[in-house]
């Protein structure tokens, strides 16, 4: 007997919640009286579920039978004290142009708090669903004051939001971030739909204003944190390591904030600021680490700046750097970068090998040893020693098989074959990494195979491929210039050949390295112009976008290239930073 009871509930179950996707499929479709035809009988079955309730009174108004709906409430809050009905009440009034009976059980609804506080979550969030934001701002502020333990700031943030009212949208969140610090990220994301990288715009200045008075009135390392986050998305990151600085002078635990503060500068190009901060970190740290990952990336700033003959100046920066910390497992990544920069800046590749190899005596485990082996055949590459760097590349895919520097390594065996011309072998491999686990990796790997694909068959020698597969192995070896020149020859000698657009893409980027701008300019407009069907169309809307941006100050010439990826080219890689730097040109919020 009990199976069978639990078999009939089970069944009654199963009943209920079909007719549930039935009323709720009825009320979508607009078939009003079929859905409530069904809540009614659902609501027969659960007469106290407000999710029923709210759905055969919002049922009704859709019918427009409002008198209805004022019986059937008026009959329930007989039977149920639920003050959430006056606001619903309400609402009916108001639909009904009675707006003297809808402020009457409005008003009604508000004073139910004075007499529970807690009546503020059905009434507020009832208000709410009908738009009603003043009375739901009444209703939380008043249930704030009766219990101090309330915190509705989050919801009041939201509804200030709606309302336009900004300066007290941002007080709110603030103050929820200030009562509930884990919320903080989710603040910075709410707040990031208000802002823009102008530190100019009115809401910027608001939200700066309202953080330095707190700061003055109640110090707290809050309004530290959440001003360093502005001036990042304002890119003023002088004034960002400013606020850093003082919570690590009140925290010093930490730097982690401050050396991501640098890398942030770094990618952004602001060389300057990033050396700054860098400097700051190798004169304040106390552990080796943070003060290797300093040394490291100050120096690899000064290379990308330094004219040749100061090369020398760097290079013995390197050396004391190992007088100073040694040449151990811990100092590899300095090893590798010295090694590098000793081959492809100081062009001493012998010097460079050498020194890698004695790198690989040293007791590291296979993922160090196979981040060695990985320069040491970038190096012969440089050199032109292309068996001798498969040889490398080879080791690392045996011995760390799926891993991603393993899938890194097979896409320079691929790379090395299509410089040696060997398309056909680069193919092969290039295939297998389309599935890579690495995004990056595997769209390297289908740009090149494409660039292989679209080219071989056009030329049954493949003079064009093999001139621009050179090209690239020149621009890889940093000879910029030959390899421009090279590319010349291209574009005079194969104008009919589809490999045009990949020639004068790569010259264009060739370009832009030499920071010549104007010459750059010339070629993205070139690919527009002539390969609108191609696959670098939406590259050369986006590169030549940042340098009207960023480098000719042409602020509407690029908000127009952009505009072209937003509304033509929704698939593209470039799609979401189009929309970004677009709205951000416009002046609208950074997300």
């Amino acid at each position: 007997m009990r199976g069978l009871h639990i078999l009939f509930i089970l069944i009654s179950v199963t009943v209920f919640s079909q007719n549930d996707i039935l009323a709720k499929e009825y009320f979508k479709k607009g078939d009003f009286q079929k859905a409530l035809h069904e809540y009614k009988k659902l609501y027969a079955n659960s007469p106290s579920n407000i999710n029923y309730i709210n759905q055969i009174v919002s049922t009704h108004q859709q019918l427009e039978q409002y008198d209805e709906v004022e019986a059937f409430l008026l009959k329930l809050m007989e039977r149920i004290n639920y003050p959430a009905f006056l606001v619903e009440l309400g609402y009916n009034y108001q639909l009904k142009n009675d707006l003297e009976n809808a402020t009457n059980n409005y008003n009604k609804a508000i004073a139910s708090i004075d007499v529970k506080a807690s009546n503020v979550f059905a009434v507020a969030r009832s208000f709410q669903g009908h738009t009603l934001l003043n009375e739901a701002v009444i209703s939380y502020e008043k249930a704030m004051v009766l219990n101090p333990d309330f915190n509705f700031n989050l919801q009041l943030a939201k509804i200030y939001g709606e309302q336009g009212n900004i300066e007290k949208m941002f007080t709110s969140y603030i103050e929820f971030a200030e009562f509930n610090p884990p919320s903080l990220n989710n603040i910075k994301r709410a707040i990031s739909e208000f802002i823009s990288e102008d530190s100019a715009n009115e809401n910027n200045i608001i939200f700066r204003k309202i953080l330095l008075k707190k700061n003055q009135e109640e110090p707290n390392l809050l309004w530290n944190d959440m001003l360093s986050w502005l001036f990042i998305q304002q890119k003023d990151f002088n004034k960002a390591f400013t606020q850093e600085k003082a919570i690590f002078n009140r925290q010093p635990d930490n730097l982690s904030k401050i050396e991501a503060l640098a890398l942030i500068a770094t990618n952004e190009n602001r060389n300057d600021v990033a050396k700054n901060i860098f400097a700051y970190l190798i004169e304040t740290a106390q552990d080796s680490d943070t003060k290797l990952k300093a040394h490291y990336n100050l120096l690899r700033l000064e290379t990308k700046e330094s004219l040749k003959e100061h090369y020398t100046v760097i290079n013995a920066k390197y050396l004391e750097l190992f007088k100073e910390f040694g040449t151990f497992s811990q100092t590899l990544k300095l090893q590798i970068a010295y090694a590098h920069f000793l081959a492809f800046y100081m062009n001493e590749t012998n010097k460079a090998t050498a020194f890698l190899e004695e790198t690989l005596k040293l007791p590291l485990n296979k993922f160090q040893k196979a981040e060695v082996k990985l320069e040491l055949g970038d190096i012969l590459i440089l050199q032109e020693k292309f068996n001798k760097a498969l040889i490398y590349y080879t080791q690392i895919q045996r011995n760390l098989k799926n891993s991603t520097i393993s899938q890194e390594a097979r896409y320079k065996v691929a790379k090395a074959s299509y410089y040696k011309g060997d398309f056909k072998w680069a193919e092969s491999q290039l295939k297998i990494l389309k599935a890579s686990t690495s995004q990056l990796i595997a769209n390297d790997a289908l740009y090149l195979k494409l660039l292989i694909s679209d080219n071989k068959y056009e030329d049954s020698l493949q003079t064009a491929l093999k001139l621009y597969a050179k090209a690239d192995l020149l621009a890889f070896q940093n000879r910029n210039q030959e390899s421009i020149l090279l590319l010349n020859k291209i574009l005079d000698e194969h104008k009919t050949e589809p490999i045009m657009a990949q020639a004068l893409y790569k010259q264009a980027q060739l370009f832009e390295v030499k920071k010549q701008y104007e010459k750059a300019e010339a070629n993205y407009e070139a690919i527009i112009a002539n390969y609108r069907d191609g696959i670098l169309i939406d590259d050369a809307y986006f590169k030549l976008a940042k340098i009207y941006e960023k480098q000719l100050n042409l602020p509407e010439k690029a908000k127009a290239l952009y505009e072209q990826i937003i509304f033509n080219h929704a698939d593209s890689i470039y799609f979401v930073d189009a929309r970004k730097r677009y709205r951000a040109l416009r002046g609208d919020a950074i997300n």
